[in-house]
């Protein structure tokens, strides 16, 4: 059975290993592997949002649910990453840093019951590119609200520190258009 307390024990636990991000994947992948049981802990994923379940100097561990067709513009970490999925679909977007501004550089989709590792200087776009919500455990090797990061103007690709507000009200949007879109289906 899915527990919260044994993910972020069993992910602390692997911070000792040699490669800590490598022994996280593996912890997530063993999770996802079980998506019902995430999703009977956690819940039917039923709107976009951010709900941290562990948070300290050296991990954080998220709890990500993407609306349906819901996209954010490109970030960086500045620490690695381990993106586990239990339901849906997100396509990732990577990026490069040039003398004159960000790149394309590839793009990877992750499907329910896979995990992703991210390097510590990865830059990203995300993309829920699905009619269903897409729920998401997020690990990080570090404190992933502590560390000053960077985001980038999705149209102009312009560098900009990285504003929480502004991802927040990208979720409350995509829960807006989601509804509405439901409204209208309905009527």
């Amino acid at each position: 059975m899915f527990d919260v307390e044994r993910l972020v024990g069993n992910c602390r636990a692997a911070l000792r290993e040699s490669t800590p991000e490598v022994a996280v994947k593996e912890v997530v992948e063993r999770a996802m592997a079980r998506p019902d049981e995430i999703e009977r802990v956690l819940g039917t994923p039923a709107a976009g949002g951010i709900t941290t379940l562990h948070h300290s100097p050296e991990l954080t561990v998220l709890h990500v649910i993407w609306a349906p067709g819901m996209a954010i513009y490109p970030h960086d970490h500045r620490m690695w990453a381990v993106i586990g999925l239990y339901g849906g679909r997100e396509d990732n977007f990577f990026y490069r840093r040039t003398a004159q501004g960000l790149e394309q550089a590839g793009g990877k989709k992750v499907e329910a019951r896979e995990a992703v590792l991210l390097g510590k200087s990865i830059v990203h776009s995300v993309t829920n590119p699905l009619r269903q919500f897409t729920g998401a455990i997020h690990v990080y090797g570090g404190d992933f609200f502590g560390v000053p990061r960077s985001e980038w103007d999705p149209e102009t690709l312009q560098e900009r520190p990285y504003d929480v507000e502004n991802a927040k009200r990208l979720f409350r949007e995509a829960n807006e258009r989601w509804r509405a879109q439901c409204a209208v289906a309905g009527s």
